[in-house]
């Protein structure tokens, strides 16, 4: 699946439109519990689009870690799905989302939920509606203006060491900050295509699949996948060849993975990875 920037766009119009009529406002928090699918971006999108302040949840987070960031955060919505596709396996999204809003103290007004062919999720009468069923008949709205100083999003840590603690990010320095760094760290020019293999789940995602990339008017690419075992060690030289990548930014652990399932390296001679100018390694 791919979007130009234009249909990207329209589709996060459409869908803070939805959020829109359903009462998210500039300033409001909305919980963004999904795989990683387009979806994922432009309910991200959408909340910066309408003011609104997105907290991304990591989609391997069980029900409990969601209570806990749903009893902080407060949000007035949940953005989920019904599945999220691990190699060799389903997992199902909504009984986790369901478990954690009857853990938490707080409790959402609506939540929105992507069906997708994997798994049919269960609907809560009133409180759950459909991603398409909402987009389908979406007024699409306009750009709420912002301050620079206005939060963008809250992403929590990870709670290793206590209770997470949420870290706010603004609009106008965040975005300066990432734009500039697309050409002056990691020398990409408009057009060109960049991949970040992270999850929107991680402040990587946020910055580098995210807002990064669509700010310098770089392609990004979204991959819900592994280094390894989707399905086999070649998976990231096949997304790179398929999608002339110029520049990967991962994390060492990928190409550990990588090297220990095929040590010899026959994987990536199958792929013309000639486009791939730079590799950037962190965490």
């Amino acid at each position: 699946q791919s979007f130009t920037f234009s249909e990207l766009r329209d589709a996060v119009a459409s869908f803070a439109g939805v959020l829109a009529t359903r009462g998210v406002d500039k300033g409001d928090r909305v919980i963004v519990y999904m795989p990683m699918v387009p979806e994922a971006v432009i309910a991200m999108l959408a909340c910066a689009r309408l003011g609104a302040v997105h907290s991304v949840v990591f989609g391997g987070f069980a029900a409990n870690e969601l209570a806990v960031r749903l009893n902080d955060a407060t949000p007035k919505a949940i953005v989920s799905a019904s599945c999220g596709i691990e190699p060799g396996r389903v997992v199902e999204y909504k009984p986790l989302l369901d478990e954690a809003i009857s853990l938490a103290e707080h409790k959402p007004d609506f939540c929105i939920v992507l069906q997708r062919p994997q798994a049919q999720a269960s609907m809560i009468s009133g409180r759950d509606f459909d991603w398409h069923d909402e987009t389908a008949k979406a007024v699409p709205h306009e750009c709420v203006p912002v301050l620079a100083t206005d939060p963008l999003y809250i992403l929590y840590t990870s709670g290793t060491t206590g209770q997470p603690k949420g870290v706010v990010r603004d609009n106008g320095g965040h975005a300066v900050a990432l734009k500039w760094t697309m050409k002056n760290i990691y020398d990409l020019d408009p057009g060109e295509t960049f991949w970040a293999a992270s999850d929107v789940g991680w402040v990587v995602g946020h910055s580098y699949i995210v807002y990064a990339p669509l700010l310098a008017g770089n392609a990004t690419v979204l991959y819900e996948g592994k280094p390894v075992g989707t399905p086999d060690p070649g998976a990231f030289w096949r997304v790179i060849s398929e999608n002339q990548v110029s520049v990967l930014f991962t994390a060492p652990t990928a190409f550990r993975a990588i090297k220990k399932e095929d040590p010899s390296g026959e994987h990536i001679g199958r792929y013309d990875i000639s486009s791939l100018r730079y590799l950037f390694l962190a965490g």
